[in-house]
């Protein structure tokens, strides 16, 4: 089975080498592109102020972040639930330079899982387009419209959507649901399915003339002609 992890972060601003920290991060989890339910979730300290137009993107203040753990003090449970396996990002350079700037300042290694940028999958699947997660929710005919501010998890929600349709749309889960399924019933007890009827019989594939030419066939055969039992 294959792991993803959809990961976004929202920020104090846009540039940690200009003291930017990580004040929120997102996480859901997918087996063979389908979530599961299990998710990640945090809120950080920056350890310092919060700009008003870093506020207004995600609305979380200096004053609700102020008694939330650092990220040093979540920084070993977020690698825990990500482990070693894919990362699913829209603009993956912008996380993952947030993301690794705060390992290092925590003393942790940097991560090194392989990630997938859902903006590059988008540019290459429709060349031109508008590709921000708004114009590709509008695009797929998903509904964002809880999304009145930018918020790490429900973004991270809507972008295992997004990233589901990207890859080749619902059908993939359908697929894969359906192998799992099958995997699961071969490797548990085996259970007789119930047997579908059709609503109607099928109509007869013989008419009259074919039964009449058989049944003068097996007349021919003798009456110890085995056809005959069964005519």
């Amino acid at each position: 089975m294959t792991r993803e992890i959809v990961l976004d972060t929202e920020t104090t601003g846009l540039s940690p080498q200009n003291g930017d920290r990580v004040v929120e991060i997102g996480c859901v989890e997918l087996f063979n592109h389908v979530p599961t339910g299990k998710n990640y979730h945090a809120y950080i300290n920056p350890e310092r102020d919060m700009p008003p137009d870093a506020e207004r993107v995600h609305g979380l203040s200096a004053e609700f972040l102020a008694d939330k753990p650092v990220f040093g003090a979540v920084a070993g449970e977020f690698r825990e639930f990500i482990a070693d396996h894919t990362l699913i990002i829209h603009n993956a350079p912008f996380d993952m330079g947030f993301l690794n700037a705060e390992m290092e300042l925590a003393g942790h290694r940097q991560l090194a899982n392989p990630v997938i940028d859902t903006v590059q999958l988008a540019r290459q699947r429709h060349p031109g387009a508008r590709v921000s997660l708004d114009a590709l929710c509008k695009h797929y005919g998903i509904d964002n419209s809880r999304r009145t501010l930018h918020g790490a998890l429900l973004d991270s929600e809507i972008l295992a959507e997004v990233y589901l349709e990207l890859i080749g749309g619902r059908q993939v889960a359908l697929m894969l649901g359906a192998e799992q399924a099958e995997a699961e019933v071969a490797d548990g007890p085996q259970v007789a399915l119930p047997q579908r009827q059709r609503p109607a019989p099928l109509p007869p594939r013989l008419n009259q003339e074919t039964r009449e030419a058989h049944e003068e066939l097996i007349r021919a055969l003798g009456p110890d002609a085995l056809w005959s039992r069964y005519s």
